[in-house]
């Protein structure tokens, strides 16, 4: 195992190739150094293991004894040796420069961050290289990005019976058999919803039981028009766009980056709608108001509705949910 990650291939650079070639056959070549040097000791070691030259990275070789370290006695006849450092484990090892491995150190040096050194030297010249094509690439990656998401589109559109949409500058919105393009994936049974707007400031109050769709449908509204505005197919059977800047949501969504309440998120995201919808904006309100008290709720909402109602040139939509039937009652004898 060559004990590293492998950044530039073989047979690029025949210094590159020897140095590696010299490190995957160190072991071999350290125990045979070694079992050299051992036989060459003035006296015999009484060890349970021989001593072994090892090589550590960034510090280059060092003779291994291992138990037990050896006594100024020992050392006085072993000359040039010097004591390094000791290990704790399974198994106490001490280690010493000699002269061998001071002989080994100016021959082979530290040649495990000699290959890295030379690979990412390799490696910075690959890039600088690369970057003399830089404007070229990256009209290259645009492209392939851009072909990436048509193809993407259009093999989606093909695979769920997407049809295409038209678009005008007309304050029109009319789907027909519209669907919610992830929704009808997850579930067995998707039923489809007709959307008709043909005068800008019709206010769709969208209410019934729980669990019986109405999130999804506004949801569906809100892709459908975004879908057609990137160039996209829609779910649906027909539909007629009219050109829209923005799409306004108050979805209720709780984030977990921010430290306000979800119903401080649905003001927050309210007041941007009224302050900076158009009449070719769409505008979809997700049972705002319930995060509060119910008389409170009652009033935003109407108070809401009643605005873009009075509005001179008011957004496409608004859709608004609610799944309270007095609070659907009232708001229709009110706005």
């Amino acid at each position: 195992e060559k004990g590293y990650e492998t950044l530039v291939k073989e047979n690029l650079c025949d210094e590159l190739d020897e140095l590696r070639m010299v490190y995957e056959g160190l072991p071999d070549f350290l125990e045979q150094v070694s079992a050299n040097e051992n036989a060459s000791f003035p006296f015999s070691l009484e060890c349970r293991k021989a001593p072994l030259i090892v090589y550590v990275h960034q510090i280059g070789y060092l003779m291994c004894f291992f138990d037990e370290k050896i006594s100024e006695a020992l050392l006085i006849g072993l000359q040039d040796f010097e004591f390094a450092f000791s290990e704790d484990g399974e198994e106490r090892r001490f280690y010493y420069h000699t002269q061998k491995t001071r002989e080994l150190d100016n021959l082979l040096g530290d040649i495990y961050h000699k290959i890295l050194d030379m690979e990412r030297a390799i490696i910075r010249d690959l890039v600088c290289r690369v970057l003399q094509f830089l404007p070229q690439l990256t009209k290259a990656v645009n492209f392939a990005a851009e072909l990436d998401c048509i193809l993407s589109l259009a093999i989606v559109a093909r695979q769920n019976n997407y049809v295409r949409p038209i678009l005008t500058e007309d304050s029109i919105l009319e789907i027909r058999n519209g669907r919610h393009a992830l929704q009808e994936m997850t579930v067995d049974t998707f039923v489809p919803n007709d959307t008709k707007i043909r005068s800008a400031g019709r206010i769709n109050i969208i209410t019934g039981p729980n669990y019986s769709g109405k999130s999804i449908y506004i949801k569906q509204v809100a892709l459908v028009v975004f879908l057609a505005h990137i160039g996209s197919f829609v779910p649906a059977d027909s539909a007629v766009v009219g050109l829209t800047d923005r799409i306004f949501c108050a979805m209720g969504s709780k984030s977990m980056t921010t430290e306000q309440s979800t119903f401080m998120i649905d003001l927050h995201q309210v007041g941007t709608m009224l302050r900076h919808a158009t009449s070719r904006s769409l505008c979809l309100l997700d049972e705002f108001g319930k995060g509060t008290l119910t008389e409170d709720g009652i009033g935003l909402l109407g108070g809401t509705i009643s605005h873009f109602a009075n509005y001179d040139y008011p957004p496409k939509g608004p859709f608004v949910n609610t799944s309270d039937g007095d609070l659907h009652r009232k708001l229709l004898t009110t706005v």
